[in-house]
């Protein structure tokens, strides 16, 4: 079976200062880095027929605590909530730069 190939999504420095922007909101200081994920996603399909897509980890990891995918899995109620509320400034922000 051949590798199912896609471009990768430009950084639009429309997306990415929203992204500074209520991340600086929520997480005063906090750096904001490009990185590619190593899960799986369907943005290779969204990529393939033109439309970027990018992936927003806005969920603060006690690195001390890391219980990703195991039997006990959880995050800290207080970073969800967190993430839940950059989420909505982010959302926002993005809605109303294309109205």
């Amino acid at each position: 079976m051949k590798p199912f190939l896609s471009p990768g999504s430009p950084l639009r420095p429309d997306v990415l200062a929203a992204v500074e922007r209520n991340t600086e909101a929520i997480w005063p200081g906090c750096p904001v880095v490009p990185t590619m994920e190593n899960g799986a996603t369907d943005g290779a399909y969204l990529r393939h027929s033109g439309i970027p897509t990018y992936g927003i980890s806005g969920i603060p990891v006690d690195r001390n605590d890391v219980r990703a995918h195991g039997k006990d899995e959880r995050i800290r109620v207080k970073d969800f909530e967190s993430g839940v509320k950059a989420f909505t400034l982010l959302l926002r922000d993005l809605a109303g730069r294309e109205q």
